[in-house]
């Protein structure tokens, strides 16, 4: 073997233990995360401190955990998506809660709520357009409010809608003629809006609709709900 040829051995050599044993940092390991897109400046933040102060890379990079720390808002992004402007969130109307949490179970009990626009404004009336009420396309957009009041609600108490895990059920009542026969067709206007905004894993819910001669307000429909959540 000549000099150069053990020259150039010893000079590749020593690269490749040179790149082996390099301490990594914040941009790099985030970089080698999300194969150096764009994400990678918003990650780098989160690394370790180990990591930060020249912790050694390593070419396997725990990715779902870290990248589930750095978790987008995917319910906020979807409602601006959708265009859906949220009520403020109720409060109650008479002597009870909005919500009640069981203790050690991430269950949470949801009032029944009311179909209130954004300008605060209730819709009233009874459904049966055969007696001079309203219209199964009007109680569907009531109770379609009722859904998005509720999404409100968990808002308010959440913090964040990605911790709703499970919408269990919803409970619709629906003021109505006695001639009116509609009542499942009124509350797809809640059950349409909740899966449009958690998907069908997080939103299909069992359900119960029934009708009723009157309801508080004069409203034309209630809806309660019962949720699961993540924890914080």
């Amino acid at each position: 073997m000549t000099m150069m040829m053990f020259r150039s051995i010893l000079s590749r050599t020593r690269s490749i233990s040179q790149f082996s044993s390099s301490r990594c940092t914040p941009s790099a390991c985030a970089a080698s995360v999300t194969g150096g897109g764009g994400t990678a400046t918003s990650l780098s933040s989160g690394i370790s401190s180990s990591s930060s102060s020249g912790g050694t890379c390593s070419s396997n990079h725990n990715t779902p955990q870290l990248l589930q720390q750095y978790r987008t808002i995917h319910i906020e992004k979807k409602l601006s998506d959708l265009q859906i402007a949220l009520p403020a969130a109720p409060m109650p109307k008479a002597n009870y809660n909005i919500v009640c949490r069981v203790p050690g179970e991430n269950i949470m009990y949801v009032s029944g709520h009311l179909p209130i626009e954004v300008d605060g404004k209730l819709i009233t009336g009874a459904l049966g357009p055969d007696d001079g009420g309203l219209t199964v396309e009007q109680g569907y957009a009531a109770a379609r409010l009722c859904g998005l009041n509720i999404i409100s609600t968990l808002k308010n108490q959440l913090g964040d809608l990605d911790r709703v895990e499970q919408v269990i059920k919803i409970f619709g009542i629906v003021n109505s003629h006695t001639n009116f026969k509609h009542h499942h067709l009124v509350m797809d206007g809640c059950s349409d809006v909740i899966m449009e905004v958690f998907g069908k894993d997080v939103g299909y819910h069992a359900r119960s609709a029934i009708g009723t001669n009157t309801l508080p307000l004069d409203i034309a429909v209630e809806v309660e709900a019962i949720v699961k959540f993540k924890p914080e």
